[in-house]
């Protein structure tokens, strides 16, 4: 059998250990965790072991992002069997109609920088389902930049920019938009976290 390949993004490297001391006393007591666009799978494998009490869900579109959850899996549990702390990926895409429909018993939702290297349609999905899978006092974590009209980081004003013209769909969010969107999916925005290199975690409860 072919071995399983675990890849390693340097971002996700740096910002796992500022990310996971927030998660680690936001996430309740064993925690069902759905992770939407798990990348490489650093976080999810990070996280779960700061946290042995948590089961932590992968999920991506990306067949390389895919193989590489299920390498991090696999070093969690037997391969073959999805027992562990790490469950194997699902391929799943937030844009699609009724993502959510076979999934159930999920009490968090984590989501990193992925809303601003989407459509704006993966956020409006992202909030739908959430809305349906969690309950009310459930909460769901976003990370990533974030702008703030004329107050917003440079950084990340460039980096909107840089965003726009590798594709049109693409771009650094403004945060009032986001807030707007879950609210309208009925979240409310409890905690706005500054995190290193002008991003924030976004830390958000089902009403």
């Amino acid at each position: 059998m072919t071995k399983l390949q675990k890849r390693n993004a340097p971002s996700a490297e740096r910002n796992k250990v500022p990310i996971g001391t927030q998660l680690a006393t936001i996430l309740p007591q064993n925690a069902q965790v759905l992770e939407i666009a798990s990348g490489t799978g650093q976080h999810g494998a990070y996280f779960a072991g700061l946290r042995p009490d948590i089961i932590w869900q992968y999920t991506d579109i990306d067949m390389d992002a895919l193989e590489s959850q299920k390498a991090y899996a696999s070093e969690n549990t037997d391969v073959n069997e999805d027992i562990g702390q790490l469950k194997l990926p699902l391929n799943l895409d937030v844009t699609k109609e009724n993502w959510w429909q076979d999934l159930a018993n999920f009490t968090n939702i984590y989501c990193a920088n992925m809303i601003h290297i989407a459509p704006w349609d993966a956020a409006v999905g992202l909030a739908k389902g959430a809305g349906k899978l969690l309950r009310a006092g459930d909460k769901l974590c976003l990370y990533g930049p974030f702008l703030f009209e004329q107050d917003s980081a440079q950084s990340n004003l460039d980096f909107a920019e840089n965003l726009k013209q590798r594709n049109p769909e693409w771009g650094v969010r403004e945060l009032v938009d986001v807030e707007t969107l879950f609210a309208d999916n009925n979240f409310h925005l409890d905690q706005q976290i500054t995190m290193p290199r002008d991003n924030y975690l976004l830390v958000f409860h089902k009403v």
